[in-house]
């Protein structure tokens, strides 16, 4: 299992100590949220910060977009240390020629989907797509409970690549412990997004590595 911890719930005072954690944790990504205030009502990190964010960290740089018209700040992304950039289909018009300019960067791409949006959406993107993430509490706020139907999505989504012999990875995002988080491996995830099960644990490194452990 892919672990990618939310730096959404890290402890910004002390964030370059939280980033040194992680380097020597066992997870492999590291999840950046950008908000907009638009998209979400919440905003949170900009490009500056996660330029200083990719300077400390060796992890991949797992970037969320949570924005209106993502397709206008992909340069910045990328200059900013992204390797994978997930953007939400609910505000892309032309899916297909934003995840082309996403490619063409050198980066990986990613579509995010809301908790309402369904897996059909999907059907003619999926082999373009290097992950889906499957959000499983509403964008724009941290430390949301789990909602059981995405273990549905997932399953569907799994079913989906098979299909269409696809090697796009499943990402789930939101509410992630080890109960949720082994509900989302068993259904198919490869990917889990965490955030205060990591940062609140009174034992972060142990918490990644139970992530880890799920498959």
């Amino acid at each position: 299992m892919i672990v990618s911890p939310s730096l959404l719930s890290a402890d910004f005072g002390h964030l370059a100590n939280e980033i040194e954690m992680l380097n020597v944790s066992e997870a492999e990504y590291l999840h950046i949220d950008i908000m907009d205030g638009v998209f979400v009502p919440n905003i949170s990190f900009g490009f500056a910060i996660m330029k200083c964010i990719d300077q400390l960290s060796d992890k991949v740089m797992d970037a969320h977009l949570m924005i209106v018209e993502p397709q206008k700040y992909i340069s910045e992304v990328k200059a900013a240390g992204g390797d994978i950039m997930t953007v939400h289909i609910e505000v892309c018009r032309d899916p297909k020629n934003v995840i082309e300019q996403i490619k063409a960067s050198g980066m990986k791409v990613g579509i995010a989907i809301k908790p309402e949006t369904p897996v059909s959406v999907l059907t003619d993107l999926i082999n373009d797509l290097d992950m889906v993430c499957v959000m499983s509490v509403n964008p724009g706020f941290g430390g949301q409970k789990f909602i059981p139907d995405a273990i549905g999505k997932v399953k569907e989504l799994k079913a989906l690549i098979k299909e269409k012999g696809a090697k796009t990875l499943i990402e789930v995002d939101g509410g992630i412990n080890e109960t949720t988080g082994k509900q989302a491996a068993e259904a198919g995830a490869d990917v889990l997004v965490a955030g205060k099960y990591v940062f609140a644990a009174q034992n972060p490194l142990e918490a990644v590595s139970s992530l880890k452990r799920l498959s």
